[in-house]
């Protein structure tokens, strides 16, 4: 017997056993014939290459799945991206998901948060509560979660340049509930690099902004260890236009930088990884994306163990957040969007997602009404209850076409690592604008075959209908929101005790001076009412601002 075929029926064994002492949903995973559906299928007579590329689910490389019997011992999570107007309007919002069976919440902020300004700056003017739900300062994160115990709910956060700020009035939120910040669940994007390369929002340098990422983890890492610091995300990267390779490559490349950081800060990789989590996009072409998701897994894992040393299994794991592709929805016949929105779900579901954000019909015109957003929640219900898809890990495993597009992403991923270290790195290769000319390139290759008809996009250059007129209702964000946060923040700013807050300001510009963990001083000034642009104003004054060179 070869020394593959007894290593693949010792992990076999093992994963049986695993299999068997894990908890699984109590409901019916036959098919709806009542025929008995195994949790896994696998072959009889594997490879030689089978374990180096596949194994089982729960164990390393964890192409088929971070979790021994995935989705039948629990369904990823429905975190639906959520927030517009005022805090109170968000949050009415949020009871009304959760009522509906969304299983997490996912906060939306509006540019100015997004970018660092208080509603009454004069580059906020216009756009409070537009695109997001506008959050200054401790009272709107309050307003923002009435009624919600934060200790009871994972809650993830899409912000980046200010990420430590709302982390910060999140955690003064969640003291002043009484909830243990050790008991906090949820996530922070915090991923400033792919702003960079993709988004665009940023404040500071990137050298500046890698330093107060890694005091984040650092202080999550000692303070919060159910909460996930970074949410890497390709998902903006490739709505930019990048292709999914890119997607993959830049983004991993990007987690890997992060890695690099927290361990040059003195930070043990086994102490920070197993909460790093990722955030993909799912596009079009569905098979593409599954293989996508499957090679993240393994070439994280792979790397992780080889070049980076950790030893515990969990910062082997790849675990990610997947939302549907905002850019693929068409303004014509959006009704369209409903299906395309399905499949892409699927295509997460089948790559092995672990929470998952549909996105809503009417989202190319406007911020998702209540009714669209129901629509795009029961969407994810109706995979994880009437396909069948959540039987059975890893469905498509073993299937030709899949396994070999999962080694061509892997193949075609590594080639990027090779181009982006020939560049010295990742932030070297942002100041050089590689990755921006490279989405450029992608993107006009993609529009070009829109244009010549290579690819159908249907209703926009196929099967259109004459003068369409749009007839679904759409959510209308006027002037109320923001006259009302400015108003709420002239009251804060006339209530509060104005030496606490210059004291508190004093003391985060000594922190980012003398290289002291800068999270304490701005916790400090969240619960003295200090406003975001505030403390945005005072580490500026530290650690600057940063212009991007133009890329042609």
């Amino acid at each position: 017997m070869s020394e593959q075929l007894e290593l693949f029926k010792k992990a076999r064994n093992h994963w049986e056993a695993e299999s068997k002492a894990s908890a699984t949903r109590d409901y019916s995973f036959d098919t709806l014939s009542g025929e008995e559906v195994d949790p896994l299928y696998y072959p009889d007579n594997p490879n030689d290459d089978y374990m180096d590329k596949l194994g089982f689910p729960g164990q390393f490389p964890y192409t088929r799945g971070v979790y021994t019997n995935m989705y039948r011992g629990k369904l990823w999570t429905k975190r639906q991206f959520s927030g517009f107007g005022t805090p109170e309007e968000t949050n009415a919002r949020y009871h009304s998901l959760l009522s509906k069976g969304q299983t997490g919440l996912s906060v939306a902020f509006d540019m100015p948060t997004l970018m660092g300004y208080d509603p009454d700056h004069p580059w906020s003017e216009g756009e409070v509560g537009k695109c997001g739900v506008s959050v200054a300062s401790i009272k709107d994160m309050e307003r923002l979660f009435d009624g919600i115990n934060l200790g009871d709910i994972s809650v993830s956060q899409t912000i980046n340049g200010p990420a430590v700020i709302l982390l910060a009035f999140y955690i003064a939120v969640a003291e002043n509930q009484g909830v243990p910040l050790k008991n906090l669940r949820g996530t922070l994007q915090n991923d400033i690099l792919k702003e960079f390369i993709a988004q665009k929002e940023w404040i500071f340098p990137p050298e500046p902004s890698m330093r107060v990422i890694t005091d984040m983890m650092s202080f999550c890492t000692e303070h919060m260890p159910k909460y996930n610091t970074i949410s890497i995300s390709g998902y903006h990267i490739r709505e930019a236009g990048s292709t999914a390779a890119q997607e993959l490559a830049f983004t991993l490349a990007d987690g890997f930088t992060y890695v690099e950081y927290a361990q040059a800060a003195g930070l043990d990789v086994d102490a920070f990884a197993p909460r790093l989590s990722f955030f993909f996009n799912s596009h079009l072409d569905f098979f593409e994306e599954i293989a996508k998701y499957r090679a993240a897994r393994r070439i994280w894992a792979k790397r992780m163990k080889n070049k980076y040393g950790a030893k515990n299994p969990r910062s082997w794991k790849l675990r990610f957040h997947t939302q549907t592709a905002g850019c693929s929805l068409t303004a014509q016949q959006p009704e369209n969007n409903i299906a395309r929105t399905g499949f892409q779900a699927m295509a997460a579901v089948l790559g092995g997602t672990q929470s998952l954000h549909t996105n809503s019909m009417d989202e190319t015109l406007a911020l998702p009404t209540e009714k669209a957003a129901e629509i795009a929640l029961r969407t994810q219900q109706l995979i994880a209850f009437e396909t069948g898809v959540a039987n059975v890990a890893d469905p498509l495993g073993g299937s030709w076409f899949v396994e070999s597009m999962t080694d061509k992403m892997e193949a075609e991923a590594e080639k990027y690592f090779d181009e982006i270290e020939n560049l010295g790195g990742v932030i070297p290769a942002i100041e050089k604008g590689y990755f921006q000319r490279e989405i450029a390139r992608a993107a006009s290759e993609y529009q070009q075959k829109i244009d010549d008809k290579q690819l159908i996009h249907v209703g926009v250059n196929s099967f259109e209908k004459q003068d369409e007129e749009i007839e679904i209702p759409l959510l209308e964000i006027g002037d109320a929101a923001e006259n009302q946060q400015k108003e709420v923040l002239l009251q804060l700013r006339a209530a509060r005790d104005d030496n606490a807050v210059q004291q508190a300001l004093s003391h985060i510009q000594e922190a980012c001076v003398n290289g002291e963990n800068i999270m304490p001083p701005i916790i400090e000034a969240a619960k003295a009412y200090a406003t975001m642009g505030e403390i945005i104003v005072a580490m500026k004054a530290e650690f600057g601002e940063w212009q991007e060179a133009a890329i042609f």
